[in-house]
């Protein structure tokens, strides 16, 4: 038809056939993959040590001030523990027989007297002057726990217990009692007064045979002990 506007099949043919485009991505390497894994890896476990010494922080601190901030000449009459002994997951058992999570005991300061049920009269003096400690720390006593750790089944002398209304008398095995609590050299495990601080660890003894003139000194070592953690340490668990 005249006019009539047509495509021209000859030009179509003229042109080329042309393959479909298509845009591939390079695949990383395996090396690459493997190096940036590693790389979170250390990041992330840089961050998680950051985030620990910031809340061990406090902590460090008062025993960094404790132990090497001191005024010329000062000493320690207890005997500081190098290295801390931490305390072992045990049960033990309360003078009734029930279980009790050693672990419970941490959150306080402890002070601790280890003996026979039978409670032998250096065994009685330690409990009279464990008692008498707690007292005479006045305001921050509610931050100091008395525990008796009773080393075998001898039944406790019923004249004793209205005495221990107020302390921790638990049952522990001797083996696990050894494994974390020590006396000094050529002493017994009854013989001192013990201190654990607040995160289970044993860290200070007390040496053998308290009598009126060494528990005033034994005083003075818990006051600089208490002040020293007031930043981060309440009473109560």
């Amino acid at each position: 038809m005249s006019g009539s506007k047509l495509s021209n099949p000859a030009a179509k043919k003229d042109q080329p056939d042309s393959p479909l485009a298509m845009t591939v991505h390079d695949m990383p390497l395996v090396g690459d993959v493997v190096q940036a894994d590693a790389q979170r890896t250390r990041m992330g476990r840089w961050k998680m040590l950051a985030m620990l010494l910031i809340c061990a922080s406090p902590v460090i601190a008062s025993y960094f001030t404790y132990y090497v901030v001191r005024p010329e000449g000062r000493r320690n009459y207890g005997e500081l523990i190098q290295p801390q002994k931490d305390m072992p997951h045990a049960v033990a058992k309360s003078l009734q027989g029930d279980p009790v999570q050693l672990q419970s005991l941490k959150g306080q300061w402890l002070l601790v007297t280890v003996s026979s049920g039978a409670c032998a009269e250096a065994c009685q003096q330690n409990l009279y002057f464990q008692r008498q400690l707690r007292e005479i720390m006045g305001r921050e006593k509610d931050r100091l726990d008395r525990v008796w750790l009773v080393s075998d089944d001898v039944p406790v002398p019923e004249n004793l217990l209205p005495a221990l209304n107020m302390a921790h008398v638990l049952r522990l095995d001797l083996p696990t009692l050894q494994s974390w609590i020590a006396p000094a050299a050529g002493q017994q495990l009854q013989d001192h007064l013990y201190v654990i601080d607040p995160m289970g660890n044993f860290m200070m003894r007390f040496p053998a045979h308290m009598d009126v003139a060494s528990a005033s000194k034994a005083k003075r070592d818990l006051d600089r002990l208490l002040k020293a953690s007031s930043s981060w340490d309440q009473a109560g668990r």
